[in-house]
């Protein structure tokens, strides 16, 4: 139950940052999300260093996995929006804000329930063709539908294979695909 919830958060806290940057201008996202990620490289920084933080400590105690470093997918999460947000054009960053919200969660969470068949570092084909799936369909109010699909399976590939946390290189990976598709 506790990875239920912890990628229930995850979805929510992508889709929240995917509509910040949509519904307000570049000029108020990019300081707001500077100032959630700077914000939480204190709350992180204070955790790592044994201090109790009201509602942040509770949500790290019942959300994180064992063995990691506090706020870790949150933080590198948030990186990769920023970085995005200031690398790519808006219309490409929120679906791949999106596509790593829901990628991510759905390719976990249906892992981790039904997952029969693993490919890669315990990560199953049912759970990858799942979040595949729901990205392409979360997708298609934002992009074209062969965008979609290509964001979707790019996402997915990358999900796979990242040597890297998924949570940095997702966004990255879909933004330069939708942008190469543009031009």
């Amino acid at each position: 139950m506790r990875e239920f919830f912890r990628k229930l958060v995850h979805i929510i806290f992508g889709l929240g940052i995917a509509a910040l940057i949509q519904f307000t201008p570049t000029s108020i996202a990019l300081p707001l999300l500077m100032i959630g990620t700077f914000a939480g490289i204190v709350f992180r920084d204070a955790l790592v260093r044994g201090y109790r933080i009201p509602l942040i400590s509770d949500l790290i105690d019942n959300l994180e996995r064992e063995n990691v470093r506090p706020g870790k997918g949150a933080l590198y999460f948030a990186l990769s929006s920023l970085f995005c947000l200031v690398i790519f054009e808006k219309e490409v960053v929120v679906p791949a804000i999106v596509a790593l919200s829901v990628l991510d969660g759905a390719a976990t969470l249906v892992g981790y329930y039904y997952g029969k068949h693993p490919i890669v570092f315990g990560k199953t084909a049912e759970g990858t063709v799942a979040g595949v799936l729901l990205t392409f369909f979360a997708l298609l109010p934002l992009v074209s539908p062969v965008q979609a699909v290509v964001s979707a399976v790019i996402a997915g590939v990358v999900e796979l294979f990242s040597p890297v946390d998924d949570n940095l290189t997702i966004p990255v990976f879909v933004c330069v695909a939708l942008t190469l598709m543009a031009g």
